[in-house]
């Protein structure tokens, strides 16, 4: 089992920026990937950004240069530095984590980002 907690969302101004975090615990050395997927109200949830237990890291085009992924490992946490945001950026946000060797996909309760005009 793997427990997912997000904070650092909230309010912002265009072209402001904000750094999520995803706090992991429990069986967190199985964990392969993790990253964010987002979805805007009355959308598909969208794959944001992705990084492996290698560090490697993928991104959504549309978001490039301006959304960030890092992990810091001795925290046990992903982050996501966003950037220039935009009124279409808002969205929750949702932190999730994939074991391969269980095929299981865990995610977090979500964190709401609201990017005013």
């Amino acid at each position: 089992q793997v427990q997912l907690v997000e904070s650092g969302g909230g309010l912002v101004q265009a072209g402001g920026s904000l750094r999520l975090s995803c706090a992991a615990s429990g069986s967190i050395d199985r964990i392969n990937i993790m990253g964010w997927s987002r979805q805007a109200p009355g959308k598909e949830r969208e794959s944001v950004a992705t990084i492996t237990s290698g560090g490697t890291t993928n991104y959504a085009d549309s978001l490039k240069g301006r959304f960030t992924i890092s992990r810091d490992n001795g925290k046990n946490t992903v982050y996501l530095q966003m950037n220039s945001l935009k009124p279409e950026d808002t969205a929750v946000y949702y932190c999730y984590a994939l074991v391969r060797s269980s095929r299981l996909t865990y995610w977090g309760q979500g964190t709401q980002v609201t990017v005013s005009s």
